[in-house]
């Protein structure tokens, strides 16, 4: 899966499962002050992720994912 799938992948579920604007989602988008994403959010991140990509993630993995292209690069690896 090429990073251009994932990217649009992510995008899509965080407009459609967690309500964010489409205008909102830039690489350069913080989380949690851009996105407005919780704790809570996460749990359910982790999930949309497992289902949409098969990979598990941990939360030792979001230590390092502040902005939307963090988080883009994480699944890439993942997938790796």
């Amino acid at each position: 899966m090429n990073k251009e799938v994932i990217i649009e992948k992510i995008n899509n579920f965080l407009i459609d499962e967690f309500e964010v604007e489409s205008e909102d989602i830039s690489p350069e988008a913080n989380l949690k002050e851009t996105l407005d994403l919780d704790s809570l959010d996460f749990v359910d991140l982790v999930v949309s992720v497992e289902s949409n990509f098969g990979v598990k993630l941990e939360g030792e993995d979001f230590l390092n994912v502040v902005l939307l292209e963090d988080f883009y690069n994480l699944i890439e690896n993942k997938l790796l």
